[in-house]
């Protein structure tokens, strides 16, 4: 399996066409071994699927072989003191290989479930044309591991995401006479100040102590000698889980009459929701005995900041049942990216368990 994992890591997957290579390695990895593939193209993007076992139930393994740029020295595997380091090797070429070796390890006559087997190559740009398409073309299931680097913890909540695009409007003056006019670059940083004091920022859950609100983009001005006329603001929102985007763009909306600022804003009409497993989901449960029993350590949940492709999933089963759990490694989009080697087998075992549960 590592042996697999370096392989990958190899492959150059930064652009389209190395993650297709990458696919199509992993596609004829699988058949080697015996299993069935089916390789998805949509607009060029390849992704493929393998399925294993029967019965209601649907249980889905999501992995990502696409990576960030890297140096060219990232793509040749290094071993070092039980790390493996190289691009990708964490995010999330590890996951994906374990994913490979546990699923030809699964016994079909053992399995009390469907098993499936998702291999894309966007999620890095947004997995639009792959998991997206894949769950848009009836492939979900009732539970769906990411294998996104969590250090053997579980992800089983995320953040929705909400965009947010303001313009304040000021009075376009003389420099010299800055007091004829109306600064919309001060305006807008009146607005974001007082924005820290808004109701939907104070609250936290028991998985996050507060939302996250990143002011992204700026644009203003274009003199020196001019009040700038016109200010845009654009806030990479990311609400817990419990939040209404809609009430979270009413109160923005409120701040700016309050202070009597005027602007016109655009929240983006379609917003990626939150994740919203509980510990109390059956899958949940017997994935922690997985855990325990592979790694003789207590299970730790915890909530996700960011998105993956678990949100596609979860679109369609209302914010539940889609996680991030993977093996453990560290600096990922970094230059000194690793996963640690042992993990990769405990992840392998925990899969294959969890699956046999």
């Amino acid at each position: 399996m590592i042996e697999l994992l370096k392989d990958l890591i190899k492959i150059k997957s930064d652009s389209k066409e190395g993650a297709n290579d990458a696919l199509l390695f992993c596609a004829r990895w699988l058949e080697k071994h015996g299993e069935t593939v089916e390789v998805h193209d949509n607009k060029g993007f390849l992704m493929l699927t393998a399925q294993k076992g029967q019965g209601s139930e649907k249980l889905i393994w999501n992995g990502h072989v696409d990576v960030v740029p890297g140096h060219d020295e990232q793509f040749t595997p290094m071993e070092e003191l039980g790390r493996l380091y190289g691009r990708g090797s964490a995010d999330m070429k590890a996951g994906v290989a374990a994913m490979m070796q546990a699923f030809i390890e699964l016994d079909p006559e053992k399995l009390k479930r469907e098993v499936q087997l998702h291999l894309v190559t966007d999620e890095e740009i947004g997995g639009h044309n792959t998991s997206e398409w894949l769950v848009s073309q009836g492939h979900s299931g009732n539970f769906v591991i990411c294998g996104e680097p969590t250090g053997l913890k579980v992800g089983l909540q995320s953040k929705g995401i909400l965009h947010m695009d303001m313009v304040f409007k000021g009075k376009p003056a003389h420099g010299s006479r800055p007091w004829e006019g109306i600064n919309a670059i001060e305006q807008a940083m009146k607005y974001h100040m007082a924005m820290a004091e808004l109701p939907f920022r104070k609250e936290s859950t028991e998985y996050y102590e507060q939302p996250s609100v990143n002011l992204a983009i700026i644009k203003a001005g274009e003199r020196y000698n001019m009040v700038p006329e016109l200010c845009e603001m654009s806030y990479d929102i990311r609400f817990m889980p419990g939040q209404d985007p809609k009430e979270i763009t009413r109160q923005m909306v409120e701040l700016g009459d309050t202070l009597n600022i005027d602007f016109d804003y655009k929240s983006s009409s379609s917003t990626t929701p939150a994740l919203t497993t509980t510990a109390e989901n059956p899958y949940i449960q017997t994935l922690q005995e997985s855990i325990r029993s592979n790694t003789g350590n207590e299970p730790i949940l915890f909530g996700q900041h960011g998105a993956a492709d678990t949100r596609y999933y979860a679109a369609v089963t209302g914010g539940e049942g889609a996680i991030e759990f993977g093996p453990t490694g560290d600096d990922w989009h970094g230059n000194a990216e690793y996963v640690e080697i042992s993990s990769v087998h405990e992840y392998k075992d925990i899969l294959v368990s969890h699956a046999l549960s």
